[in-house]
């Protein structure tokens, strides 16, 4: 990476160079598809946010990765911070004093996980843009009363061909056995005795199929009946995006966003009584053609909603915005 002194200026319609680090995989995928160049470091022990590309996702060709000794001396336009390690510690060892007077962005993946209403976000600089991936998240976290926003998740249309449904339901969560309640492991366990589900992710080989990469995801879960989300308290997954774009109903907890993105009876079910749940379930397996209509259903829902292009396009408004204001 070529050394250069920071100019801070901006032409028209030149390509905006984004310094973050790679937090979420999959999100880091979909943000790159905008017209716009993200800059992630590297370091030897690929510790956490350092790792670079990695193997598992098809990066293009304005995803640079920077050793993170030579970040302080690369040019860019925004910071985009994505945890609280980012924001309190990385940015002060990894960027230079200038650097660190850009446009600043935090981006907030998660609800608060202390308590649900009347945690203070760890952000409380007006100077940074806090954005939110959810209304939920955005409604749950005390901000301070800054002004915040919401870019919902986009999600590409994955090319996949037909083939034949098995009469399982599929749940996709990493490390499930070791993040109990909060990621409804407990659920998980109490509907596999009952429903045919299968579970695939890191950290599943003992407890379930095991990591599926994630360029062959949507192929995979696309043969199954219904997509099974047993979280209790997070922000909407992209998986469950992921899902709806391939056309599988969706079944899960009616909290968090869940419960404003899937209709009863349209294009999934959610609710809080399990055995209501589990009954829907069976009724997906019994009724392969209602399952496929409101898997369509789900599936014209995500094109509307997930669009990838409207995220790109919100996120490069954003990014546009955060420079002259």
């Amino acid at each position: 990476m070529m050394k250069t002194v920071m100019t801070g200026q901006l032409k028209n319609n030149r390509r905006l160079r984004i310094f973050t680090w790679h937090i979420h995989g999959s999100y880091l995928f979909y943000l790159s598809q905008g017209n716009f160049d993200l800059f992630i470091p590297v370091n030897k022990d690929k510790t956490e946010g350092y790792y670079g590309k990695g193997n598992t996702f098809p990066f293009g060709d304005n995803v640079y990765e920077i050793e993170e000794s030579e970040v302080k001396f690369c040019v860019f336009d925004i910071i985009l911070f994505q945890t609280d390690e980012n924001y309190f510690s990385d940015q002060y060892q990894t960027l230079s004093a200038e650097q660190r007077e850009l446009p600043r962005i935090y981006l907030e993946h998660d609800p608060p996980l202390g308590h649900s209403t009347n945690t203070l976000h760890p952000v409380s600089d007006p100077s940074v843009r806090l954005v939110h991936v959810t209304s939920f998240n955005e409604l749950m976290w005390d901000n301070h009363g800054l002004k915040t926003t919401v870019i919902e998740h986009g999600v590409i249309v994955p090319e996949i061909t037909d083939s034949d449904k098995i009469d399982r339901g599929i749940v996709v969560i990493n490390h499930l056995s070791d993040r109990g309640r909060l990621l409804g492991a407990d659920i998980f366990e109490k509907v596999r005795q009952v429903i045919p589900i299968d579970l695939v992710g890191m950290g599943t080989e003992n407890y379930g199929i095991g990591e599926v990469l994630h360029p062959e995801l949507p192929a995979f879960i696309s043969r199954y009946r219904f997509f099974f989300n047993p979280i209790r308290y997070t922000s909407l997954g992209l998986a469950v995006c992921e899902a709806m774009m391939v056309g599988l109903p969706i079944v899960g907890m009616a909290t968090t966003e869940m419960a404003v993105t899937i209709k009863n009876g349209h294009s999934g079910f959610v609710h809080t009584d399990i055995d209501y749940l589990i009954r829907q379930m069976k009724y997906l397996i019994d009724n392969p053609e209602s399952a496929a209509e409101m898997g369509e259903n789900a599936r014209r829902t995500a094109l509307d909603r997930f669009n990838i292009n409207r995220f790109t396009s919100a996120w490069e408004d954003l990014f546009r915005q955060t420079l002259v204001n």
